[in-house]
């Protein structure tokens, strides 16, 4: 009797090792397949909301699309920077920012240093209706330059302007 208890309980220790052991494979299969369900929803879904790309494959985003690898650089207009005071509940906020602007050619260039009075009111008024809150993240930057982008298109529209940079953005 006691040489069947000691082969009952040899019997069910090796059952546990190999219970124990498809337990681990079934859990890595679950988590190899909730990772890759995690890729694909960042790359579909999420990517485009973070990170402002209408298409993080191509890394189109929402402010005009991803430029060919052959194709030349623009010519950079670049604007005085800008201090002005953020909307704030507590205390004062500042903001200081310089924008430039790659636009197709020296004409349009030319165009926007004699249209500057316009366009830094436009980027004034739109910026002083910002609170930290609305440009403390990635994503509240890149809704700021599509609002800035909009502004200036309304000021010269057809205008060939590429791209909006902020080439220094400072918050205290």
């Amino acid at each position: 009797m006691a040489e069947q208890d000691k082969e009952i309980e040899a019997g069910a220790a090796g059952t546990e090792s190999k219970g124990s052991a498809k337990k681990w494979i079934i859990i890595g299969v679950v988590l190899l397949f909730l990772g890759g369900g995690g890729y694909a929803a960042w790359n579909s879904l999420l990517a485009e909301r973070f990170l402002g790309m209408d298409n993080p494959q191509t890394g189109e985003t929402g402010y005009g699309p991803a430029k060919a690898k052959d194709e030349k650089f623009g010519v950079i207009y670049e604007m005085e920077p800008f201090i002005v005071n953020l909307l704030s509940r507590e205390g004062k906020r500042y903001l200081k920012t310089t924008i430039e602007f790659e636009v197709e050619n020296e004409d349009i260039k030319n165009e926007l240093t004699q249209r500057t009075p316009q366009l830094r009111d436009a980027i004034l008024l739109l910026l002083t209706s910002k609170s930290f809150e609305d440009i403390k993240r990635p994503e509240g930057k890149l809704r700021l330059k599509n609002e800035l982008l909009v502004r200036i298109h309304q000021i010269l529209p057809g205008a060939g302007i590429r791209m909006l940079y902020f080439t220094e953005f400072v918050v205290q």
